[in-house]
């Protein structure tokens, strides 16, 4: 296919080389053409705009630092809308917003094109490498069209339902990282002030349930996620844990917010009686709110 690619900084240019290695005739453009040297070197070309690379491309990728960019490579002048032909296909790996994405698409409907968001997880290193999961949505025979080019990028790509979802899976779960990393630099700064050393505290981290991630591989699949909330380890004994861990804190001076937050999440649910519940039965609470289930279909 005749791919064109827009956007080759540390993560798109080495896509952007991946596809090449595939064999693919490629067109770059980016806002700084050296950006592109070692692509045009490899045999790339180039185009002086958005609109241009569209037009002599089967395939437009973008891979861009956020909706503020994406948007006008698509829709502003000379971008992406004015040059792309009928038929051709848009593949957004930007980390971009749902609602653009959806609108970008409805535009590109009326043209005859398609559209899939397509962002990517794995970094510099898994572009490299081509190490990367690639989360698409889309239409199904859309993404079964585009799926030489996606292969070409990523060894790992995962269908995730309708144009947005792709956007809607990365943006969760990096929310879900990040907010992941704070809660354990909480507590690493208590456990360090505590008395024990940095290096120890970590090495545990890594070498017990969280560094398998055990949780999100065995146990909330046995529990929350199905609905089961016969006790493997109890609401009581979680919040006595979490009770203790927060004492500490306090005897040290460290300020827990986001460990706080949970112990009054568990406060909450003991009070409606579930205490002797597995204890990812709080978790239900914050369904409520949202006024949805989480559950996997049955094994």
């Amino acid at each position: 296919m005749r791919i064109g690619f827009i956007g080759v900084g540390n993560i798109g240019r080495p896509m952007a080389g991946q596809l090449l290695a595939a064999g693919h005739p490629l067109v770059v453009h980016d806002v700084r053409r050296e950006a592109a040297a070692d692509l045009l070197a490899a045999g790339a070309g180039w185009a002086e705009s958005p609109a241009d690379l569209a037009v002599r491309s089967e395939v437009v990728a973008t891979c861009l630092p956020g909706p503020a960019e994406m948007e006008p490579v698509c829709l502003g002048p000379r971008g992406i809308l004015e040059g792309i032909k009928p038929g051709a296909l848009y593949v957004d790996h930007t980390t971009n917003s749902p609602l653009l994405v959806r609108r970008v698409q409805a535009a590109l409907a009326t043209k005859g094109v398609e559209m899939l968001d397509a962002p990517v997880s794995g970094g510099m290193e898994g572009a490299r490498t081509r190490d990367l999961l690639v989360m698409v949505g889309g239409e199904r025979a859309v993404f079964e069209r585009a799926r030489p080019v996606l292969d070409a990028v990523a060894r790992r790509v995962l269908y995730t339902g309708g144009i947005g979802s792709g956007s809607i899976a990365k943006l969760m779960h990096n929310c879900a990282s990040f907010t992941l990393d704070l809660v354990m630099a909480e507590c690493w700064a208590v456990g360090v002030k505590a008395g024990i050393a940095p290096e120890v505290i970590v090495d545990v981290f890594n070498q017990a349930a969280l560094g398998h991630m055990m949780s999100l591989k065995v146990r909330l699949p046995a529990t929350y996620l199905r609905g089961n909330f016969e006790p493997r380890f109890s609401l009581r004994l979680a919040r006595k844990d979490l009770g203790l861990a927060l004492e500490l804190a306090r005897a040290t001076g460290v300020p827990m917010r986001l460990s706080a937050l949970c112990e009054q999440e568990m406060v909450e649910a003991i009070g409606r009686g579930w205490a002797n519940q597995d204890a990812s039965i709080f978790l239900t609470l914050q369904e409520e709110r949202a006024g949805v289930q989480v559950r996997l279909p049955p094994a």
